[in-house]
């Protein structure tokens, strides 16, 4: 197979789309933040779910693409996909190293549905990582077709991680503060 399109061709949409997400996102996240709206602690989890699911949004639109068969449309989502999984990971360390563990503070079968899907989440998540940068590799070698085998198996992994991602968000920031 021939290559999917230049460097340029596949990094300038996704580049121009995650600096849109941002600005519609990020700027009135942080003006909320300096006027006292919200705090820190509040928004970041938010703003780590809007990461999550935009990662599952471009996961989602680049398998579209390419059942489609639009290979550099599938390209441009996928490096988007990544780029917004990559920035929640750097996000989530950053939480995760200013406020450490976050207990669900709900009790019975809430709590057990919770710890399920997290547990699942965080395993997942912690695999389909090695998966992903094996099929950035395998595209850069432009071994094409290995890549659609690898795929078979990370997609379905990395789209339950980035939803599950959302899920435990609501989860512990908002259903539980419900019951």
């Amino acid at each position: 197979m021939e290559a999917i399109g230049t460097r340029r061709e596949i990094l300038v949409k996704p580049v121009s789309w995650i600096l849109a997400t941002l600005a519609i996102f990020a700027i009135p996240l942080i003006g909320f933040v300096v006027k006292g709206i919200f705090d820190w602690e509040t928004l970041h989890p938010a703003l780590n779910a809007t990461l999550n699911a935009s990662s599952g949004l471009f996961l989602f639109l680049g398998y579209r693409a390419i059942k489609s068969g639009n290979r550099l449309k599938h390209a441009q989502y996928m490096v988007s996909a990544f780029t917004f999984s990559s920035v929640f990971l750097c996000s989530y360390l950053i939480r995760y190293y200013i406020s450490g563990v976050h207990r669900y503070p709900g009790e019975g079968l809430d709590k057990t549905l919770y710890l399920s899907i997290l547990t699942s989440h965080t395993f997942l998540a912690m695999t389909v990582v090695p998966l992903v940068i094996w099929l950035f590799v395998l595209v850069s070698k432009g071994n094409y077709t290995k890549h659609a085998k690898v795929a078979k198996v990370a997609w379905p992994i990395w789209i339950y991680v980035s939803i599950t991602g959302v899920v435990v968000y609501f989860m512990l920031y908002h259903y539980s503060t419900w019951t």
